[in-house]
């Protein structure tokens, strides 16, 4: 992470390069001077040397990665220049003597200007201690640095700054989440990237099993609050795990490096939903204490859903409609206690236990019409009651032993555990009498140990090499059943739906090493290979799955230069996405009976080769980056749906590998700094895809089916900060349709505003939001089509929504260098549902393990 930021940091200080001329000097032009170390740079070398440090103005702790810059005084023209290291120390060396003046600037702060300096042959001039005070006003000059507040761009990932976010107080990690330029996050919850689902989430580098079941119910239990950033990771390098064929979302939240006692308290109140936090910190000396608590409750969330439906089996058509009104709501918290210690100046400990709970429930009725070819309509309603609950424990040990700078080893470890529980209960009727009732039962604890140790050094001051091993293994269990009972009886086990298990055991062993080098053109190139090797040992209560061993070896490559204000990347990368353990659980989920989902133990992984080029510049006010990439995935794996042989008018769904998956478009983004205190921005993805996958036709053999088109989404942002503490932000966003295999899927919008105020020098804060405050509800639209089967439903969900929200701070801290803590887990890996995704007229049930 230390060389990415080390690489980003030059690739803006050669942004940069046109700007530092523009500044008046003596005898100067206006005019862009070669770059220091480029074919054009005919500048002499000497033997002298000028050096410094470099501080915040404020709290007095170093600035890493600050860009200087050595100009001539006699010719104005830019002479040599270096970075910043971790420790905001610099040195440039081999100068010839003479008059010079130095410039340093920082995304953040004022550009400062340090004059008359000369150097007699040989001489080593020490500048001490500098200080840069961070001053918004000076961004009209240096334009990127206006633009950095909300977005930035690094070699291999974009970060959406999130505490910037004034309109998500208040809420989750979802409503950051859908602000973020390359995501599009749909009304349910799930999150995709560039058009895939198939991508691993990381808080603060790493992995959950609370993320690892359902991506959209996890997110529910982040508070937005405690979001700092949130970094897209298109192009992983070696080191990250190979799994998730999209690629990679971390989720950063803020931490406190402050010396004393403070508490802040976060609360919020809305029409769909309250909050509470308390977050606290104890730091004196060597060790820091942390502990903070979240919670949340979710209440008035109405859905609506129609389904039509035509299914042919054996010749006889079936036609089912249905309607259904639902209603959702849960509580949700998050706690965690953290403590880290100094044990040397260069050597660290962390460690930590965190603690997740949710508690959702959903209730669905449903009223089916079905029509037969020759029998009379049935006509039956179904009240569903379904429970999300879950418990989750990580716990990590976490050791760094930093030799010098950007030279480390570290050691990191992580247990987590989630225990699930996915049931539901149904009513059914007909004729508004009480027939009959089921239940479905499926429990499931995942857990699992990681060990992890990484190692990296520099290679004079151009190269960065890196090598570690890792291994996971991970232990599953689900039990399921199916019981019916008469309307006053008790519950039996249903014969046709007998009982099972799924105890699955998936173990990985990686080793990987990756090489950065950086030429004096400021070509910057890094490559790196991994290797993972599977072990699975899986069975049911019917025997073992033959489900073999399996080994991968997946190449990285991703290359950057900067000429005349414009950014270039290429990057390749070849990715695994094993099966979630949602899509390999043989638990039959019949909660809506006409929408049935089983998965698939048999299932293998995918794999997926990501290209990508990207052009970032620029141009005055304005910075604007577009990405062209392509995805190509083969045995990929793919939703089967046909109708149910047993239940007439039902479809199943189960996962097979029996797909093909080819995408390319671009993403592009644009930020304007139409003053120093207002900006705004846009962004658009735009795709092509082809799928292609098998289904049973109507003699029962398996048939090949295709589907393409394109996908659009976009949006558009803009953020104004005015005195006296006031701020203001908007959002909008809106998604197309989208293609799937066997249909497609209608699009929706989403927008937000809110308004903060800041008060009592800024250690309080009072601040209001309104979501989708125009419109009552919106609808999403999907139809399917098979050769066995037509469906058209409707989703219309009730998202109108208004927040208030409060901060306050308390405790008076003072600010300490903060010190380089011991790096974490890093699990990138099996594919996670997004969950939340309803069937139409139904509620998910009897979600896998995981």
């Amino acid at each position: 992470m230390s060389k990415l930021l080390l690489i980003t940091a030059i690739v803006t200080c050669s942004l940069l390069s046109p700007v530092f001329a523009q500044f008046p000097v003596s005898g100067g032009s206006s005019k862009p001077k070669a770059l220091p170390g480029t074919a054009g740079d005919q500048t002499p070398k000497g033997s002298s040397k000028i050096s410094g440090s470099i501080v915040d103005s404020a709290s007095s702790k170093p600035i890493e990665f600050v860009s200087i810059a050595l100009y001539s005084k006699g010719n104005g023209q830019a002479v040599d220049g270096t970075v910043a290291d971790e420790k905001g120390k610099f040195a440039i060396t081999k100068i010839a003597a003479g008059d010079y003046k130095v410039m340093l600037s920082f995304i953040g702060y004022g550009n400062k200007t340090i004059d008359n300096i000369k150097l007699a042959k040989g001489q080593e001039v020490d500048l001490g201690m500098i200080s840069l005070a961070s001053n918004t006003k000076t961004l009209n000059e240096v334009t990127v640095t206006g633009q950095g507040a909300l977005i930035e761009e690094k070699v291999d990932r974009l970060v959406y700054n999130a505490e910037k976010d004034i309109t998500a107080k208040g809420g989750d990690a979802t409503d950051i989440l859908r602000k973020v330029p390359l995501l599009t996050v749909d009304l349910d919850g799930n999150v995709s990237l560039r058009g895939s689902q198939n991508i691993r989430v990381l808080i603060n580098n790493k992995p959950s099993t609370i993320i690892a079941n359902s991506v959209a119910d996890a997110l529910k239990q982040i508070p937005a609050d405690q979001i700092k950033s949130v970094e897209v990771i298109t192009s992983p390098s070696a080191k990250y795990d190979a799994e998730g064929s999209g690629g990679i979302i971390n989720i950063i939240t803020k931490k406190n490096s402050l010396q004393g006692l403070n508490l802040n308290v976060d609360a919020g109140v809305g029409n769909r939903g309250s909050m509470l936090a308390l977050n606290g910190g104890y730091r004196k000396g060597k060790a820091g204490f942390t502990i903070g608590g979240f919670g949340r409750g979710m209440y008035n969330t109405v859905t609506k859903t129609s389904l039509e439906q035509t299914s042919t089996v054996e010749g006889v058509t079936t036609t089912t409609r249905q309607t259904g009104d639902g209603s959702s709501h849960g509580l949700f918290g998050n706690y965690n206690l953290g403590f880290d210690y100094d044990i040397a100046k260069n050597q660290s400990l962390t460690a930590g236990v965190k603690y997740g709970v949710r508690n959702f429930s959903n209730q669905q009725d449903l009223i089916t019409r079905l029509m037969k070819t020759g029998t009379p309509d049935a006509l039956s309603a179904r009240n569903v009651d379904a429970k999300n609950l879950s418990g989750t424990v990580d716990v990590n040990v976490d050791y760094l032993h930093t030799f010098k700078p950007q030279q480390e080893w570290s050691v990191s470890t992580l247990y987590s555990r989630n225990d699930l529980t996915n049931d539901f209960d149904a009513d059914i009727f007909k004729e508004k009498d009480l027939t009959n009732r089921q239940r479905n039962l499926n429990k499931s604890i995942n857990q699992e140990f990681t060990f992890q140790s990484d190692y990296q050094t520099p290679i004079k001051k151009n190269q960065m090499l890196e090598f570690g091993g890792k291994g996971i293994f991970r232990e599953v269990t689900s039990k399921y059943s199916f019981l019916i009972a008469e309307p006053t009886g008790d519950f039996k086990p249903e014969t046709d739906q007998p009982a099972g298990d799924l105890t699955y055991h998936q173990n990985i062993a990686a080793a990987y090493s990756s090489y950065t080098y950086t030429t004096k053109k400021r070509y910057t190139i890094k490559g790196g290979l991994r290797y993972e090797h599977t072990f699975i040992d899986a069975s049911t209560n019917e025997g073992t799955v033959g489900v073999g061993n399996y080994g991968v070896l997946v190449p990285s490559v991703n290359a950057s230069k900067t000429f005349k204000g414009t950014t270039v990347k290429l990057g390749y990368n070849r990715r695994i996405q094993r099966p979630g353990l949602q899509q390999l659980n043989p638990n039959f989920n019949s909660a809506n009976p006409q929408n049935i989902t089983i998965g698939n133990p048999e299932l293998r992984p995918e794999l997926t080769n990501n290209f990508e080029v990207g052009l970032s510049k620029n141009i005055k006010k304005t910075y604007v980056n577009a990405t062209f990439f392509g995805r190509v995935t083969n045995n990929a794996i793919s939703q089967v749906r046909q109708p149910s042989d047993t239940l007439a008018g039902a479809i199943v769904t189960t996962y097979k590998n029996i797909g093909k998956q080819h995408a390319y478009g671009t993403n592009i983004f644009a930020n304007i700094a139409a003053t120093s205190k207002i900006n705004f921005g846009v962004f658009a993805n735009v795709f092509y895809t082809t799928l292609t996958g098998q289904t049973i036709g109507q003699n029962g053999l398996a048939q090949e089916i295709d589907n393409d088109g394109v996908n659009v989404s976009g949006g558009i942002f803009s953020q104004a900060t005015f005195g006296n503490g006031w701020g203001a932000q908007a959002f909008g966003f809106m998604q197309g349709t989208q293609i799937q295999l066997q249909g497609k899927q209608g699009g929706f919008g989403f927008y937000t505003v809110g308004v903060k105020k800041e008060f009592a020098n800024k250690k309080a804060s009072l601040g209001l939001a309104a979501e989708n405050f125009l419109s009552k509800r919106f609808k999403m639209h999907t139809e399917l089509t098979s050769l066995q089967f037509n469906q058209v439903s409707d989703v219309y969900m009730y998202n109108r929504g208004f927040r208030l929200t409060f901060t306050y701070k308390i405790g008076k801290m003072t600010m300490d260098a903060p010190k380089r803590k011991a790096k974490s887990v890093n699990n990138d890996d099996v594919k996670s549902e997004g969950g939340g995704q309803q069937q139409s007229g139904g509620q998910g049930g009897g979600n896998a393990p995981r």
